[in-house]
């Protein structure tokens, strides 16, 4: 029996969020209802992302409008590839547009002139004026895809711009050793010392699929942690960790765990130039990552200044807007930034005195600058340490807007717990955070590791797993 042609009916949302979903259906057609084009057009005003996602959808319409103005609108556009879409090459469907109104078909209590429920009426007319169709509609929205199952609509949510098919599949950056690895890989094992750092070359199944700065542990007496350092040929290159639990501290904080540990590994390495941190709160990602910037920036010299910038995602009810200049705006949002810098600023001295106290602030004041997301867009960072927090609400283009301001010198931190997003339409499967996990995984100058344990108090970790 010959498989049906599939027809995709898109809602707004989708075009709202990924303007190349036009050309991500592959061989598949799309049909867009009026109400999608009176949507985007009522959506296009504004400096937001869905608004400039609304105006590209529109200009990816009129682009193909007008290559295909001699065709036959009522057979479909070609869905050609344009510069700029992203699609994928293999795309060669047809793109429909509604060009009749439709007698409702929807259940009285459903009126027409609301938008989803035009769009949900259009679907049920295509499948009954396409029978040889299997039409589905496509849509963000979990009510409408809901209001789709109950009225015998197939709807389905957009998969396109998911990194992974389960946020439980995401790169944790971290393996613990089985007890016998010594056993298995120890035999044709080489070492060396070189400034003072240890280095083992292995040869073995498990280096097989190690990636560069993936970090390892090994449940022994003594303990043994190690980073990969290269991958070639069959082997693997790894260098023993520095010890900042006992041995050694940054800024005055040691780390609490092994996956603090290899944090501060990773956060102190000059060869590493992008970090990712992931964890839920409490795990110690901006404490960490302060401590470590300004041990750089303050002592080693390594970078100018320390940049701070997060979305400002409000948790409850926006208060308004605020008065002030860019920094004096986004202090309040800072709160996580305060709270870590009067840790690392009280330590053991508790007997300075108040000039101390104040010049200390002062200079901290000179070297951590907070910036606003809105104004991120042209600019070049040179010789900064950009921590970026709270980055699972940043889409992937927003993310890849941010890390490409990095200029030579410049050292990128993202922070985040991807099961904490607040921004709509994000999952943990389409946040920007999850999606340079991904992408930068196995390069050789990125480091990622996920925090698990919270270090924050006994009243915090027991409410993280009662609440």
């Amino acid at each position: 029996m010959q498989e049906k042609s599939r027809l995709f009916v898109l809602d707004t949302n989708v075009l709202m969020h990924d303007p190349s979903a036009l050309f991500r259906f592959q061989e598949h057609d799309i049909y867009l209802p009026m109400v999608v084009l009176e949507e985007l057009d009522a959506g296009k005003k504004g400096l937001s992302e869905v608004a400039r996602n609304a105006r590209q959808s529109s200009r990816f319409i009129d682009e193909l409008l007008t290559r295909h103005s001699d065709g036959d609108l009522a057979a479909g556009l070609p869905l050609t590839l344009l510069n700029g879409s992203g699609g994928d090459e293999r795309s060669n469907g047809r793109l429909f547009f509604q060009t009749q109104s439709h007698r409702s078909g929807l259940p009285q209590d459903l009126p027409g002139s609301v938008p989803d429920n035009s769009i949900l009426n259009t679907a049920l007319v295509l499948m009954r004026e396409r029978p040889q169709c299997a039409v589905t509609l496509v849509s963000k929205d979990i009510n409408l895809r809901i209001k789709a199952s109950v009225v015998g609509v197939h709807a389905e949510d957009y998969h396109s711009d998911q990194v992974l098919e389960d946020a439980d599949l995401l790169y944790s950056g971290f393996e613990q050793l089985p007890a016998d690895f010594w056993d298995r890989h120890g035999k044709a094992m080489q070492s060396w010392k070189s400034e003072g750092r240890s280095y083992y070359r292995l040869r073995g199944p498990a280096a097989a699929g190690w990636v560069p700065n993936q970090c390892l542990a090994l449940d022994a007496e003594p303990p043994f942690a190690a980073l990969v350092r290269e991958i070639g040929d069959g082997s693997a290159v790894i260098e023993h960790a520095r010890d900042f639990r006992e041995r050694n501290s940054v800024w005055g904080i040691n780390a609490r765990n092994i996956e603090q540990n290899f944090a501060l590994n990773l956060l102190m390495d000059e060869q590493i130039d992008f970090v990712t941190l992931v964890g839920m709160a409490g795990t110690g990602k901006t404490l960490l990552t302060l401590a470590a910037a300004l041990a750089q920036t303050l002592d080693e010299r390594r970078y100018a200044e320390i940049i701070m910038t997060r979305v400002t995602v409000p948790v409850g009810e926006d208060i308004g807007f605020l008065p002030g200049t860019e920094e004096e705006k986004m202090t309040p949002w800072m709160g996580a930034l305060m709270d870590n810098l009067e840790v690392l600023t009280s330590g053991e001295e508790h007997d300075r005195g108040e000039w101390e106290r104040q010049a200390t602030s002062d200079l901290l004041a000179h070297r951590i600058k907070i910036r606003s997301l809105n104004f991120m867009r042209g600019r070049t960072f040179l010789n900064k340490f950009l921590i970026i927090d709270e980055a699972q609400n940043l889409t992937p283009k927003q993310m890849k807007t941010l890390i490409t301001r990095a200029g030579p010198g410049t050292k990128v931190v993202c922070l985040g717990n991807i099961a904490q997003i607040d921004t709509p339409y994000l999952t943990e499967t389409t946040s920007g955070l999850t999606y340079v996990v991904d992408r930068f995984k196995g390069w050789a100058h990125s480091g990622h590791i996920t925090l698990t344990r919270g270090e924050r108090s006994r009243l915090a970790d027991h409410a993280t797993e009662v609440l």
